[in-house]
């Protein structure tokens, strides 16, 4: 069996795509997930399944949501090896005073290259600054991620590819979770 993370992009933000929580763990349950949990009403669920695949469990959520809600919902598929990453490769944690409320992840739908980070043309949003490392995007927004030009839907369209933010705070207490034994 294998615990699976999956972050739902879009759901519940601006009054836009509403999908209860309860609903949605009901929805999972169903598909036959076990320990599923969630935390913050924003798309961040825990499942655990027989399939080891991340992209199949990612598929068949997307595919499910659908379905039942009729709502078009990227899912990005993590393991809790790609959260542990963020802490050890965020080149942003290194500095001295870091302000961890700048700080955010793009989880992204697939492997980057370091040169990536020229499509993305960083240098127009600076003092914005970002850095790539495989599936991730480490952002650290000089004012905050609500006035920055560089957002998901930006991200997407320069690398075309499906990425869904998550700010430092929430990748911390997912990475608290997935450790839990309750979702390990």
């Amino acid at each position: 069996m294998t615990t699976h993370l999956a972050l739902l992009r879009g759901i519940n933000v601006s009054g836009h795509n509403m999908i209860k929580m309860d609903a949605l763990q009901k929805m999972l349950e169903n598909m036959g997930f076990t320990n599923v949990a969630t935390y913050i009403q924003s798309g961040n669920v825990f499942v655990t399944s027989e399939e080891p695949d991340a992209a199949t469990v990612g598929f068949k959520i997307k595919q499910e949501i659908f379905k039942e809600f009729g709502y078009d919902v990227p899912a990005i598929v993590l393991g809790m090896e790609d959260l542990q990453n963020c802490f050890s490769n965020n080149p942003f944690l290194k500095e001295k005073e870091a302000d961890l409320k700048k700080l955010y992840v793009a989880f992204v739908s697939k492997e980057l290259r370091s040169d990536n980070i020229n499509d993305l043309k960083i240098s127009q949003f600076k003092p914005d600054e970002a850095q790539i490392d495989k599936n991730k995007i480490f952002i650290k927004y000089a004012v905050g991620a609500g006035k920055t030009r560089l957002d998901q839907k930006y991200i997407e369209k320069k690398l075309n590819l499906t990425a869904t933010i998550r700010n430092w705070n929430t990748v911390t207490n997912l990475l608290k979770m997935y450790e839990d034994s309750k979702v390990s």
